[in-house]
């Protein structure tokens, strides 16, 4: 395969220190400011999310991501205040401090420059961006790449150390901006842009990417590949069996919904069923 940008040490590697991981998201309550807040306490916010941190780490899952998933519907970038950055990081650090295992960070809707904000201070290892260049039409509205302005931030803050997890043929959206285009060149236009690594994803939260689409974005490029979405204790072992990693969080969760709190013993119950595929 030909190379597109210089060539990185494998970023599942450097943060997790093994070749394939499980992540698993912390999607946070409501935060202030936001439609769905309700005047719940900071602290229960807070407390809600640690909640789901020990089920996850005590299922043995090896890195969470953190995201304002609660913030539903979600703005544009630029309309984001700095009132959901503070409260990340403020989630980010007490999860770190207490579980000390590898963290990112997502903040919706593809905010870039509020999600490395929030790493830095927050101590994460790395962001989740879901559209990192090209152009789509999300449910937000027409979402552009943030790859050039959120480099430039991060070389900024000198936080290079941040990496930069990115989506091809993001979900929750339209393609027809670039329809002329495959998966395949998408996914090198992100690799292209400085991305450490690359994430596929279904159509909503909780489909799964099909593997003819896994295996086209994997042949478009070196990067680690994770699947962002949808995967399950029934096809994990399929799924890593061609990528380096997984993000999973409604499988893990109370009834198999998104909203609901994380259950420990389907935590376990993943873990059993993906071991097969991670002691590769």
């Amino acid at each position: 395969m030909a190379s597109i940008s210089a060539e990185k040490i494998s970023a599942i590697q450097a943060i997790f220190s093994r070749s394939k991981a499980v992540i698993g998201v912390i999607h946070c309550d409501p935060f202030p400011g936001s439609p769905k807040y309700s005047g719940k306490k900071v602290s229960d916010i807070i407390e809600r999310a640690l909640r789901d941190a020990d089920n996850y780490i005590s299922g043995g899952v090896h890195g969470l991501i953190v995201e304002n998933h609660g913030d539903i519907p979600f703005s544009k970038p630029e309309d984001i205040g700095p009132e959901t950055a503070a409260l990340m990081a403020v989630i980010t650090d007490r999860i770190r401090t207490r579980f000390d295992v590898p963290l990112g960070i997502n903040v919706l809707a593809n905010a870039a420059v509020p999600a490395l904000a929030t790493a830095l201070a927050g101590g994460a290892d790395f962001v989740r961006v879901n559209q990192w260049a090209n152009a789509y039409i999300a449910n937000e509205g027409f979402i552009e790449g943030a790859a050039a302005r959120a480099l430039r931030y991060r070389s900024q803050l000198r936080a290079e150390h941040i990496r930069v997890f990115a989506d091809s043929h993001v979900k929750h959206g339209s393609h027809a901006i670039v329809a002329d285009r495959s998966i395949k060149e998408l996914t090198r236009d992100v690799d292209f842009f400085e991305a450490d690594a690359v994430i596929a994803t279904g159509q909503r939260t909780g489909d799964s990417a099909t593997l003819s689409e896994i295996d086209e974005i994997r042949s478009a490029t070196a990067l680690p590949l994770l699947v962002g979405s949808g995967v399950t204790p029934d096809n994990v072992v399929e799924i890593l069996s061609r990528t380096q990693g997984v993000i999973v969080a409604s499988a893990l969760k109370v009834d198999g919904v998104w909203w609901n709190d994380v259950e420990l013993a389907r935590v376990k119950h993943f873990m059993a069923a993906a071991r097969e595929a991670l002691e590769v």
